[in-house]
């Protein structure tokens, strides 16, 4: 069964986010921020990645990222922005990745990627 992620991503540098969904977390992430050669996150790298939510079906990663880029998406995302940069958590630890139990639920979460993305952190 494919797996899809919907994540957030972080520039401290320029102050900028970025929301989005792939089924291939890893080569994602290495895409904005060595790969790509056009677009919006070119621009503001490096990232960092702040958040990750675990999803079953493409249409609920989907969903996820629609909402999040809606202002109540983005007032959340700012919110954990500033909640992590006001506690000196940033960039946030293995355990500051907030997994909300309520989002969970029918998802799939797996330890191995997050281990991957911490690595580059």
């Amino acid at each position: 069964m494919e797996e899809f992620v919907v994540y957030i991503l972080y520039s401290k540098k320029f102050g900028k986010n970025y929301t989005g969904f792939t089924s291939n977390l890893i080569e994602r992430f290495k895409s904005h921020n060595l790969l790509a050669k056009k677009g919006y996150t070119i621009k503001f790298r490096p990232w960092e990645i702040i958040y990750v939510e675990f999803f079953n079906s493409k249409n609920d990663a989907m969903k996820r990222e629609k909402f999040l880029k809606t202002g109540m998406g983005r007032e959340f995302i700012k919110k954990l922005i500033q909640q992590q940069l006001q506690q000196d958590s940033y960039p946030p630890t293995r355990t500051r990745v907030q997994l909300p139990s309520s989002l969970l639920k029918g998802k799939t979460f797996r330890q191995k990627h997050l281990r991957f993305f911490f690595h580059y952190l």
